[in-house]
C-alpha cells in the first residue's frame, strides 16, 4: 500500500507497506558508511596481526605511556622525491612519535620504532607505523621486515631530525588507507593543519655507505 500524493488516496502495489520501509531503514546505514568510510586495503595475515596487536595505540596517550615521544611537527612532502634524493610520492606523513629504547640492530613486528598519526580536528588518529634502523646498527646491510627492505639509507629528516642521522625506514599504513600503496612511504591523503607546526619538506638526500 502506497500513499499517492496526486490524489490524496493509498493505492494497493502489492508490496507491503511496513516491509518496504523496514528494508529501506536498513539499507540506508549500510550505504551511508559505505561512502563515508571506504574499506582499509586487504592486508596480508601477518600485517593484519601486526595491526592488532598495535590497535592499543590508538589512543596516543597510551603510545606515550609506553614509551613514544611525539616530535610535534605534522610532516608532508608536497613535491615529492627529486633527483638525489628518495623518491617520495607526493603526499603527507604526519606526526611522528619515536621510541627511543625500541631502536637496535633487530627489527621486531610487535615494536615499531616509530607511529604516526594524522591530526583530525583537535585529534591525533593513528595511521601508520614506521620501522626505523640507523646505519651503524644495520651491519648487514639493508634490514628487512615483512618481506620487504627498507627503504635507504637517507639523511635525517629536516627540521626535526639531524641530517647526520643516516637511516633506513620502512612506512607500513595499517590504520589509514593509502593510494599509494601500504608500503608508501608518503600517503597523499594525509594533509596536515595550515597552522601550527606543520612543515613542509624537501625529500631527504640518499647517501651511500660502504659495504
Amino acid at each position: 500500500m502506497l500513499f499517492c500524493a496526486a490524489s490524496g488516496h493509498a493505492r494497493n502495489t502489492g508490496v507491503p507497506w511496513r516491509a518496504l520501509t523496514t528494508a529501506l531503514l536498513l539499507s540506508l546505514p549500510i550505504h551511508f558508511a559505505a561512502a563515508q568510510a571506504p574499506a582499509l586495503a586487504t592486508l596480508s595475515p601477518e600485517l593484519a596481526r601486526v595491526r592488532a596487536a598495535l590497535d592499543k595505540y590508538r589512543d596516543p596517550i597510551m603510545a606515550v605511556h609506553d614509551g613514544y615521544m611525539s616530535l610535534l611537527g605534522c610532516i608532508a612532502y608536497p613535491k615529492g622525491g627529486a633527483e638525489g634524493t628518495m623518491q617520495y610520492p607526493a603526499g603527507g606523513m604526519g606526526v611522528h612519535f619515536l621510541n627511543p629504547r625500541a631502536i637496535g640492530p633487530k627489527l621486531d613486528p610487535a615494536q615499531p620504532q616509530v607511529l604516526i598519526y594524522e591530526p583530525t580536528g583537535d585529534r591525533l588518529t593513528l595511521a601508520a607505523a614506521e620501522w626505523f634502523m640507523p646505519v651503524p646498527l644495520a651491519t648487514n646491510g639493508a634490514p628487512v621486515i615483512f618481506g620487504k627492505t627498507l627503504e635507504g639509507p637517507m639523511e635525517g629528516h629536516k627540521p626535526l631530525m639531524p641530517t647526520a642521522l643516516h637511516h633506513y625506514d620502512l612506512h607500513v599504513w595499517l590504520w589509514k588507507n593509502n593510494p599509494a600503496g601500504v608500503f608508501s612511504p608518503t600517503n597523499p591523503a594525509i594533509t596536515c593543519p595550515k597552522t601550527g607546526y606543520s612543515f613542509a619538506e624537501g625529500a631527504p638526500k640518499m647517501i651511500h655507505t660502504k659495504q
